[in-house]
């Protein structure tokens, strides 16, 4: 029974009230518990999340890896990650379950990312892809929006696999990815496959487009409105949303990396989904805030033409055609974002090596 605080929360209201959904942005068991109470219908996970998760609950993931590494003596540290990467998933997806089965599998599910370093490779990807669906019923496949990836969504939707695009930041981005899904739906559909049990997503990484624009504002000296920064991600992400719903896309799209209150406030009310660290919802639910609907609401016009005018990657995010599908990948919150995936997945070998072959110079805790 979840109790009234929980379910009188602003995002359990959120969820009740309005299409909107809301994930929890991280595999931990706890804070998973915790969202799914006050309504959370699924959940994510990169290497950055498994590595901070690794150090949240050592308390039984340090005592598993060491005995998968005694279990199975000839397993690299790339091995017993990807062990470490699925269990995780599992876990989370165990949780998740009731709301999968509730909603029929429209919801519920908990997203597992392919290799990173794999992102200009889509058999590679694919392949991870398909072994990562036979995981769990409720396994969500997380491929980059690069030009690969976006062969490897629409590849692994007509072999009836749920996807979400991660690695995406564009109006552009989330075109080609609905796009794709359509073409890969509609080849599963031919072939004689259900897809009523689809719930394909793309993310829009809303904060770190805003933080690509604050690099560029210092890096090349732009004289932007001071405010105008907080909104790039709302503006891409409400440009794409009216998009999808003129064309009646099939994905829906998914807010990502939060880094203030109006990644939550300005999105409420579209058939959409934010997903949340567990942080931000413990702050929001504390807020006393009604969740309103806004998602139809522009952006101040003033800040958004500061923003096109100024800053030429903002346009080219802003933009339907402001990319092409091969700069997907060079384009700069992209390439930054790929770069901190990599690097979160080595941290992970390196943290997992760290277990199982413990530095013996290091002094004892």
């Amino acid at each position: 029974m979840i109790a009234p605080a929980a379910t009188d929360s602003p995002l359990a209201r959120m969820v009740a009230s309005t299409p909107t959904d809301y994930w929890n942005d991280s595999c931990a068991t706890s804070e998973l518990e915790y969202a799914v109470a006050r309504g959370a219908t699924g959940a994510t996970s990169n290497p950055v999340i498994v590595g901070e998760v690794l150090k949240k609950e050592k308390e039984h993931w340090v005592p598993r890896l060491r005995e998968l590494a005694g279990a199975h003596p000839r397993w690299s540290e790339t091995e017993l990650s990807w062990a470490l990467i699925e269990e995780m998933g599992v876990r989370g997806a165990a949780i998740l379950e009731p709301v999968f089965v509730r909603e029929q599998g429209r919801k519920g599910r908990l997203s597992l990312q392919t290799n990173p370093t794999h992102h200009a490779d889509p058999d590679r990807m694919l392949a991870q892809g398909v072994h990562f669906a036979t995981l769990a019923p409720n396994i969500q496949v997380k491929f980059p929006a690069t030009a690969a990836g976006i062969e490897a969504i629409e590849e692994a939707t007509a072999r009836g696999i749920a996807i979400n695009a991660t690695v995406s930041f564009t109006v552009a981005q989330a075109i080609a990815v609905a796009e794709a899904v359509d073409r890969g739906l509609g080849r599963f559909e031919a072939g004689g496959g259900d897809a009523s049990g689809f719930s394909p997503v793309c993310t829009l990484m809303i904060g770190r487009l805003d933080d690509w624009v604050r690099v560029l504002v210092e890096r090349d000296d732009i004289p932007l409105d001071p405010d105008a920064a907080n909104w790039a991600g709302i503006a891409a992400f409400k440009r794409a949303y009216s998009i999808y719903q003129e064309r009646s896309y099939r994905t829906r799209l998914l807010a990502a990396a939060y880094r203030h209150r109006l990644h939550w406030t300005e999105l409420v009310g579209g058939d959409v989904v934010l997903t949340m660290p567990h942080a931000w919802q413990v702050r929001f639910n504390a807020s006393g805030i009604a969740p309103a609907p806004r998602i139809d609401i522009p952006v101040e016009p003033g800040l958004v033409d500061d923003l096109v005018a100024r800053v030429p990657d903002f346009r080219r995010a802003f933009e339907p055609d402001g990319l092409a599908v091969e700069e997907f990948a060079t384009y700069g919150a992209s390439a930054r974002t790929l770069r901190s995936f990599i690097a979160g997945y080595r941290d992970l070998q390196a943290a997992v090596r760290d277990v199982v072959l413990p530095n013996p110079d290091a002094r004892a805790g």
